[in-house]
């Protein structure tokens, strides 16, 4: 379609047109948040067609309208449909909004197990900060993951593998099958694995076989629990 806006612009158009965040729409069309982030960004110019269904599905449109566009004002959204309740006035113009980005301290293993005890954890302007469309509940902070403990075998996911950067929001309930920081009574770093129970009884879990589940007995104390992963190239 001549003159028609890209991919990306259609989908971020069509998520504030919705009032969703990225992790709202991956909830909403079981697509990982960071291939929609790819996506949104210009940085995944072929998505797979079943993502882009899923994606459609998620935002009441058709495949044909999220790939080539159908404009209404500022926004995109999907064609009337036989038996709506409400059709739009075609002489009013609906206006996208813009997706709100929040910025949140990046800190190491060592500062994770005490971070929610922290006061002032940097001076004004001295950290490193990581911006995402996701509103913490708690005192939310980005932890880049070391080693390969959190690496998955090929073709298993998730997969989180060294130098990825997790967002870790102290605010989330830690059920099990969440990915977790964990602060352990013998260390005095934090460990992020996975939260499993088995037996009635809780262990962290790495991703990576190759490590031992650790039990849980009351020798850790739960951080926050992972709400989204980014990797740099």
């Amino acid at each position: 379609m001549s003159g028609a806006p890209p991919l990306s612009e259609r989908l971020a158009a069509a998520l504030a047109k919705k009032g969703w965040s990225e992790n709202e729409l991956a909830r909403q069309s079981g697509v990982p948040q960071p291939t929609i982030h790819r996506i949104v960004t210009g940085e995944s110019k072929s998505p797979r067609s079943g993502n882009l269904q899923k994606l459609a599905d998620a935002l009441g449109m058709s495949v044909i309208e999220l790939t080539y566009g159908a404009a209404v004002g500022n926004a995109y959204s999907r064609s009337p449909q036989v038996g709506d309740a409400v059709r739009a006035d075609p002489n009013v113009e609906t206006t996208a909004q813009p997706i709100r980005y929040y910025r949140y301290p990046v800190i190491g293993y060592g500062q994770a197990g005490s971070w929610t005890e922290c006061v002032v954890p940097y001076a004004p302007g001295d950290e490193k900060q990581e911006a995402t469309d996701y509103q913490a509940k708690g005192r939310a902070f980005w932890l880049e993951i070391k080693g390969d403990s959190m690496t998955a075998p090929p073709g298993v996911t998730p997969s989180i593998p060294e130098g990825t950067l997790v967002l870790i929001d102290p605010g989330i309930e830690a059920i099990p099958g969440k990915l977790v920081v964990a602060q352990l009574d013998e260390s005095n770093e934090a460990t992020f694995k996975k939260l499993i129970e088995d037996g009635g009884h809780r262990y962290l879990k790495a991703l990576n076989p190759a490590y031992p589940l650790i039990p849980i007995n009351g020798n850790c104390r739960i951080v926050g629990v992972a709400v989204e992963a980014k990797t740099r190239l």
